[in-house]
């Protein structure tokens, strides 16, 4: 019988090559997702869905979604995804952050070129016959100043094209680097210094309760006579009523316009103005966009699928690039976390996971996210990079992170060290061995040193250190037809207590674990099944 193939629903038109790489490994199911009714019939096998920015994933759409996995969206924005809905499911939300930001670059750069040239216009009136040179004469940009009002990817992008125009520019964010601007060449101003000193301004910001309407009445009083402004980031920014004003009454030469408040948008008051190139939301619209966008969520997919981080997830506390030598780490402390609660028997109320060697000159937080969802994965029904800090917020646990570039013992060692509700206290810890198969290694449980493959099955045994209970677990697993791949004991003294860890082929049920417990009268008894 074949077995059956996980369901993404497409939900948008999507880039063919984008298709293609789905549907090797996939069920790929290609809808109408503007239609609520058959995006929710279709949501209802999908651990899948992927869509641009006509398809709405709402809470409804959510609800209609019991498998569902991942929210993959074909772009930039996030605006029609129900991020906190989506968060509180454990469903990851990707995208496409990098896929357009050429495209969008150029279009702004088209929208400054036409808006000092009349290019619009020129060409509407020449196709109706008419020949008005005198009447579209245009500014040059070459010696003028650009202010790019937010530095991000976007906006050096613009800045560096526009510097070989022989463009001098000048930037507004808060958040930008001044090593990085330094490094281009490029002025950091405040906001009112840069509307006073710049000929052009371009707009590159995300749209958020701060930026909506930056650019408004006020700002526009503040700006150089004869000013032109482009916007093809996020409606919204630019406030357009103000807008139209300062268009009207002369204070700003023109507008190039991509991006609207409320689209689609087909009848404005700017559109009647000679001064406005306007667009009807092009950034992203090339080819090579649309196969980016599609190719990189398509990856994301897959990522997210096989269990994997996901370094474009909008809603991981820890996205991002993870460094190559982080990422093998990832499954090592998810397996800590697992380990951990099965060891606890009771609840937890703080874990620190202590990461130690050199590779904590990466950025090592993901692996805190990793812990926390191995912590979890045995006591939730649905725990995922997503909403692991969510689960354990709601469960009152602190996970903490502890980095050290010391090891003594180890190139690298992550130890989960936390505390449980009834006074105790725990630790494990994990390392991967410096072979070209880099296995998964446990090398500590509450100070007992072991060396065990860290894969499968794992039992776990407290008991008196005395002759012959290595023959009586043996025995009694036998006699329960276990069969025991590897086992490790480790004690701190002859006598005293001692600590066994075995690999079984197969997971040890709860009633096996006790009956085991009671033959050789181990003071504790646990068991864990890893995941992959």
């Amino acid at each position: 019988m074949t077995e059956s193939k996980p369901v993404v629903v497409v939900a948008d038109p999507l880039a063919p090559a984008a298709i293609e790489v789905l549907s090797s490994d996939f069920d790929v199911r290609e809808i109408d997702g503007t239609d609520a009714g058959s995006l929710h019939t279709a949501l209802a096998d999908a651990e899948a869905v992927v869509v641009r920015s006509a398809t709405t994933i709402d809470g409804a759409a959510l609800e209609a979604a019991p498998k569902l996995k991942v929210v993959a969206r074909a772009g930039v924005g996030l605006d029609n995804v129900d991020l906190p809905a989506a968060t509180e499911r454990g469903v990851m939300v990707v995208n496409a952050p990098t896929s357009n930001i050429v495209s969008a670059a150029e279009q702004a750069i088209t929208l400054l070129l036409a808006s000092s040239r009349h290019t619009a216009r020129a060409d509407a009136s020449l196709r109706e016959g008419r020949w008005d040179r005198k009447k579209f004469t245009g500014v040059e940009i070459h010696g003028k100043t650009l202010g790019v009002v937010g530095f991000g990817k976007i906006g050096q992008l613009v800045t560096t094209r526009m510097q070989s125009f022989g463009m001098n520019v000048v930037a507004f964010d808060p958040y930008a680097q001044p090593s990085r601007a330094a490094q281009l060449g490029v002025k950091l101003v405040g906001l009112d210094e840069l509307l006073a000193e710049s000929d052009f301004i371009s707009v590159h910001l995300p749209k958020t309760p701060e930026t909506a309407g930056l650019i408004g009445t006020e700002a526009l009083g503040k700006v150089k006579p004869g000013v032109r402004i482009v916007n093809a980031a996020r409606g919204g920014l630019i406030d357009e009523a103000a807008l139209l004003e300062a268009l009207q009454d002369g204070r700003v030469a023109a507008a190039g316009l991509d991006v609207f408040e409320t689209e689609p948008c087909t009848d404005s008051p700017l559109f009647g103005l000679d001064n406005v190139v306007a667009t009807p939301h092009l950034g992203a619209s090339t080819r090579e966009a649309q196969d980016n966008a599609g190719l990189a969520v398509a990856k994301s997919v897959k990522l997210a699928l096989s269990g994997e981080f996901v370094p474009d997830a909008a809603n991981v506390q820890a996205g991002g690039v993870v460094a190559e030598d982080v990422r093998p780490l990832l499954p090592l402390a998810e397996r800590l976390g697992q380990t951990f609660t099965a060891l606890a028997g009771a609840a937890v109320q703080s874990v620190t996971v202590e990461v130690r060697g050199e590779v904590v000159d990466n950025d090592v937080t993901v692996l805190q996210l990793a812990a926390s969802k191995g912590l979890f994965a045995d006591v939730v029904d649905s725990v995922t990079y997503v909403n692991a800090p969510l689960v354990a917020e709601q469960r009152g646990v602190e996970v903490g992170l502890y980095t050290s570039a010391e090891s003594p013992e180890f190139q690298t060692l992550v130890t989960l060290r936390g505390a449980l509700v009834d006074g105790r206290s725990l630790t494990v810890s994990g390392t991967i061995s410096p072979t070209p198969q880099a296995a998964l290694r446990l090398t500590e449980v509450d100070g007992f040193e072991l060396d065990i493959d860290f894969d499968g099955s794992l039992l776990f045994l407290r008991y008196t250190d005395r002759p012959g209970v290595v023959g009586l677990i043996g025995g009694s697993l036998g006699d329960l037809d276990i069969n025991i791949a590897a086992m490790q004991v480790a004690r701190k003294a002859a006598g005293g207590d001692a600590f066994m860890a075995m690999a079984t082929d197969a997971p040890v049920p709860g009633e096996v674990l006790g009956r085991v417990k009671e033959s050789v009268g181990a003071a504790t008894a646990n068991a864990v099944t890893l995941r992959d």
